[in-house]
């Protein structure tokens, strides 16, 4: 998460209420046609389940709507069934990943969102 090219992928941090603590981080990276992106978030442990997921996965989502990304996607282990839900609840489907078993690709499709 610390390659800085403004142009196709972009990073956010969340930060504790009144402090410097990062309790969450996120990165989108386009595809060079910008048509797709994949998002990837990290929630510290101790801050899971009080919606800072949400959030950065939904402002994830409106930053690449707003880039002209079509299709944004995230991979997941198939035994994630909480962030699954997470993401169905946003309006993603989940897919089976081709050849490998044991991940789901989760996908949205932005320009009807």
């Amino acid at each position: 998460m610390t390659k800085v090219d403004h142009v196709t992928t972009e990073h956010f941090l969340a930060f504790a209420g009144g402090s410097d603590a990062i309790v969450a981080a996120a990165m989108v990276a386009c595809d060079p046609s910008m048509t797709k992106a994949e998002v990837a978030i990290s929630v510290r442990a101790d801050d899971r389940h009080k919606g800072v997921g949400w959030e950065m996965l939904r402002h994830a989502a409106h930053y690449a709507q707003s880039r002209g990304v079509s299709t944004l996607e995230s991979l997941e282990s198939r035994e994630n069934h909480e962030v699954i839900e997470l993401e169905r609840e946003q309006g993603f489907v989940a897919v089976p990943y081709p050849d490998d078993p044991t991940l789901i690709l989760i996908r949205k499709d932005l320009r009807s969102a």
